[in-house]
């Protein structure tokens, strides 16, 4: 595999980071994170304009243009041939003289074959927990997810798939996915504050929009639990039917008709996109 340091190609295995970066000393940087379809990246430019608030979130000065990284990973794309990857973009802190004020960022991208969930996922759905966190900085997609692993051996304790986050007893956000809930009147409503604003929750909420009344807004943790449905929604995962939340079900347990309408729709937007692009990246 062919990943790209700062202003080279190189193998990964022989990709190297010095110690004294702040990502290593201090957990500081910044990433994002998306992924290809039989060679077409999927929603690019929504993805950069991200990485690029982020890095300003950050204070980081990222040292490629957005019309620089669309042909680096363009040519990743070709050197590494997998039609199906995602991509990791990742802005450090830099190398600190005294392991704590930034520095001039390093760059990496990395990339990786990826499989997504197939329709037994979704009519399965998952179970999940809650735990209290609201992450720092949360509009910027840093590297810190240390409470989202920390938590890990606790999901798999209580038997669940994932944790949600929530604060002052209203929900915010997975640690790699956004939530939604639709409530017993048909409305679909994703929190506003104090989370990241994903890519797939962009989507999914201008494909809602065409269909349902739809609010960005704050959602406490009584109306979770008591909704029609409950969905998550992320770059690997699209969109998956959460059904149970600390034991308590929701819904009927099942999938619910609004979350399957919204997958059907995303995967023809992405079809529609792959047609529409697959020429340029064709190998």
């Amino acid at each position: 595999m062919i990943a790209f340091v700062n202003n080279q190609f190189i193998e990964e295995s022989k990709a190297t980071l010095g110690i004294s970066d702040l990502s290593i000393q201090r957990g500081y940087g910044v990433f994002d994170f998306f992924r290809t379809s039989n060679f077409t990246p999927l929603f690019l430019d929504d993805y950069l304009d991200r990485f690029f608030t982020s890095a300003a979130t950050l204070r980081l000065q990222p040292m490629h243009s957005k019309k620089e990284l669309k042909k680096i990973i363009g040519e990743m794309i070709r050197q590494n041939n997998i039609a199906d990857a995602s991509f990791r973009l990742i802005l450090t802190g830099g190398y600190s003289d005294d392991s704590y004020q930034p520095a001039s960022p390093n760059f990496i991208i990395i990339q990786q074959a990826v499989q997504l969930p197939g329709n037994e996922k979704f009519i399965k759905g998952i179970k999940i927990i809650l735990h209290e966190y609201m992450r720092d900085l949360p509009t910027a997609k840093s590297i810190n997810y240390l409470m989202g692993v920390y938590l890990q051996e606790k999901v798999k304790q209580k038997e669940a798939d994932d944790v949600l986050y929530h604060k002052d007893g209203c929900v915010l956000e997975f640690p790699r996915s956004n939530v939604f809930v639709v409530t017993k009147d048909g409305k679909v409503v994703t929190p506003a504050e104090n989370v990241l604003k994903g890519i797939t929750r962009k989507k999914v909420l201008e494909l809602a929009r065409q269909k349902y009344t739809v609010e960005e807004r704050a959602v406490t943790i009584d109306e979770l639990k008591n909704a029609a449905e409950v969905f998550l929604t992320s770059t690997t995962k699209r969109i998956i039917p959460v059904l149970s939340i600390d034991n308590t079900e929701i819904g009927d347990g099942k999938p619910g008709e609004i979350t399957a309408f919204l997958l059907e729709a995303f995967l023809k937007m992405e079809a529609n996109l792959i047609a529409a692009t697959a020429e340029k990246y064709a190998l």
